[in-house]
């Protein structure tokens, strides 16, 4: 018997609209720092590498360069915040929880592969009742390496009982793209997400507006790399 079809989503800015909390939390740290917060829509575009990288972002985009020693105090600062506040203003996108529970309903695995730390991405899920919907949830410290790398979502589509050659992987910046190309597995792009890259320019095999169009982009995306491999 062939495996189950594994989907395994990336966390903020695909399966929930978690920018609002991030960038307290970002603003916090930089005014812990003496710098003015972000414009909403510039720090938004920041979000989708982990909240290390977002950091180190948001001081480079303030031209603020700092020493390591600072920026691990700054991250850990962001950290505390960020963990004190993880739902505050976060919700899943409209349609989520309604696709999720028609694809379990067909038989698909669903997976969880963020560069969000491992124990935060679960808060998170926690906080939104969402855990219990996912059979593997992987962390940007889950394996010692992040996406863009494949071990991430090659961990996350093992663990989730899945086999790479029957997965999609849906996301919405350059690293997820980046970990499903290394991976040999196909790409969906949320256009509602986190990227300076416009969504249409990242590469991604199928596109979706909405949760409403996730079945169908799924075997979309399926198809796409069938005919790939010929």
């Amino acid at each position: 018997m062939s495996a189950p079809l594994t989907v395994v989503f990336d966390l903020d800015g695909t399966l929930v609209e978690s920018a609002p909390d991030l960038i307290d939390a970002l603003t916090a740290t930089l005014t812990k720092e003496g710098v003015a917060a972000l414009p909403y829509e510039k720090a938004r575009d920041l979000i989708g590498a982990g909240a290390r990288a977002l950091v180190e972002r948001g001081l480079a985009v303030a031209h603020r360069p700092v020493t390591l020693e600072r920026l691990d105090a700054l991250h850990a600062f962001f950290l505390d915040h960020y963990a004190a506040h993880i739902a505050d203003r976060t919700a899943p996108y409209p349609g989520c929880g309604a696709a999720l529970d028609r694809l379990a309903a067909s038989g698909a695995k669903l997976a969880v592969c963020t560069n969000k730390v491992e124990r935060l991405a679960i808060k998170l899920l926690d906080a939104l009742d969402m855990t219990s919907r996912f059979d593997a949830i992987v962390g940007g410290d889950t394996f010692g390496v992040a996406k863009p790398d494949a071990a991430p979502l090659l961990g996350a589509i093992e663990r989730a009982g899945g086999d790479p050659s029957r997965a999609v992987m849906v996301g919405d910046s350059s690293t997820d793209v980046g970990a499903a190309r290394a991976a040999g597995v196909p790409v969906i792009v949320a256009t509602f997400g986190y990227t300076e890259t416009p969504a249409r320019e990242l590469g991604g095999d199928v596109l979706i507006d909405h949760f409403d169009e996730l079945e169908d982009a799924v075997l979309a995306a399926l198809a796409s790399e069938r005919v790939a491999a010929r």
